[in-house]
């Protein structure tokens, strides 16, 4: 099993949910978060320290390996984001082990 996480900018959720459909991706979990760049060393940063905050999303999805690959393979072809600075980036980690309670009856 494999953890993909999906990390872009909220204004590019529809291409990232176009990917996860035509995959065929079962079962996701979206999260808003705050992203932000620091400021290269020696510059002041403004109000923020670094750059003004962006507001992002992030999508998990426990895959199998081929959907993993299938779905970074995807991410490298997204085109019409928002912003070409700020691409839609996947990173896929191993699952080692997974556990779920008594009631669950899905199986990843």
């Amino acid at each position: 099993m494999k953890l993909v996480m999906l990390m872009y900018l909220e204004e590019d959720e529809a291409c990232v949910n176009r990917v996860l459909a035509d995959l065929g991706v079962p079962m996701v979990s979206h999260l808003g978060v705050e992203g932000g760049r620091s400021a290269p060393t020696g510059q002041t940063g403004g109000w923020y320290g670094g750059t003004a905050p962006y507001q992002s999303r992030m999508t998990l999805a426990v895959v199998d390996e081929s959907m993993a690959e299938r779905l970074l393979d995807a991410v490298r072809g997204c085109e019409g984001i928002q912003d070409p600075r700020h691409p839609v980036r996947a990173v896929q980690l191993a699952v080692e082990r997974t556990a779920a309670c008594a009631c669950e009856t899905h199986e990843w």
